[in-house]
């Protein structure tokens, strides 16, 4: 058994965070996963991301990927951004959400400072890059429950 199976599970309490806060956690980790509709139903693809002027997420992908495809085919596509840092063993941590349009990034300045910024994270050609305008930020800490 490792660690986390063997520790006695304490209650854990979720508090909501600002949306201030929320992005700010957000920019300190470089993963996230990225949720968008595929053929109707929903999918999910882990991707690095940045955060811009404090709250548009960017990430870069393929250009034949189906993030991509999604977001060409309609430029006002809904999609959610999460990232976390929660301790597997202590279970404490947070959780952010960002729900807002993804649109295609095009303007060849922009695209030259976030592909210098945003270092593609696995093989392949990372050609295309997304930015996230958010609508809805929300974010939870898991802290400790206090007893009594």
């Amino acid at each position: 058994m490792n660690a986390a199976s063997e520790r006695s599970f304490d209650p854990r309490a979720t508090v909501a965070m600002g949306r201030e806060e929320a992005l700010r956690l957000l920019a300190s980790v470089p993963f996230g996963r990225v949720i968008f509709t595929r053929d109707a139903l929903p999918a999910v693809r882990p991707v690095n991301h940045l955060v811009d002027d404090g709250e548009i997420v960017i990430v870069r992908t393929k250009l034949t990927s189906r993030l991509t495809s999604s977001v060409r085919a309609d430029s006002n596509i809904v999609v959610a951004y999460e990232a976390d840092d929660i301790d597997p063993i202590e279970q404490l941590g947070w959780s952010v959400v960002v729900t807002g349009i993804a649109r295609p990034v095009t303007d060849p300045e922009r695209v030259a400072r976030y592909e210098a910024l945003l270092r593609p994270w696995v093989d392949g050609m990372m050609d295309s890059i997304v930015a996230i305008e958010p609508t809805l930020v929300t974010g939870v800490r898991l802290v400790a429950k206090k007893a009594g």
